[in-house]
């Protein structure tokens, strides 16, 4: 037994003694050059990986928004169009006559009842109206398309209101056409 773990430490031996040892360095300088190529290749595809999980959660975040923003504004088109047939309704009230008993008082009391549905509905979807007479003017809510001078008044001031403005949320849908106080 002896002679045979001599036997397997001399072909052991032999077979060291046949190993160039610079190969080996060079087969291993190959290897641990190979390993800190994969290691590069796999730091700058985990870099890859970090930005397009960034630029993902950025696209998702901006889309969310975007669509928040439309569904939050998303009756305005319908609203806008809906204020003229407002302003009409409120140029028929407008007629009323101090004779309740006939026909045009009937329909006027009618047209009132409209009215005022349509106001709570208005309501109910937050469009609200823009106060004007008497305020400074701010070409934020308001559109001057006349100016007039009256010394009682503060220059700037809102002296008359030719169509209401209105907001939806926090948006102006029409500024207030108005007459300005010079």
């Amino acid at each position: 037994m002896k002679k045979n773990k001599e036997n397997r430490h001399e072909n052991i031996n032999e077979e060291i003694k046949g190993v160039n040892q610079e190969e080996v360095q060079a087969e291993v300088k190959e290897e641990v050059n190979s390993n800190n190529v994969l290691e590069d290749k796999i730091k700058k595809l985990e870099e890859a990986l970090l930005r397009n999980q960034a630029e993902l959660m950025n696209y998702k975040r901006r889309k969310d928004e975007e669509v928040s923003r439309m569904l939050k504004y998303s009756e305005e088109d319908i609203i806008r169009e809906f204020l003229p047939i407002l302003d009409n309704f409120e140029r028929a009230i407008k007629m009323d006559d101090d004779n309740l008993d006939d026909e045009v008082s009937k329909f006027l009391e009618g047209f009132k009842m409209v009215y005022t549905q349509i106001n709570n509905m208005l309501d109910k979807f937050e469009v609200k109206e823009i106060e004007a007479f008497g305020k400074e003017f701010d070409p934020t809510y308001h559109q001057a398309v006349m100016k007039e001078s009256n010394p009682d008044k503060e220059s700037g001031i809102v002296l008359e209101v030719f169509q209401k403005g209105y907001m939806y949320k926090d948006r102006v849908i029409r500024p207030s056409m108005v007459k300005v106080n010079e």
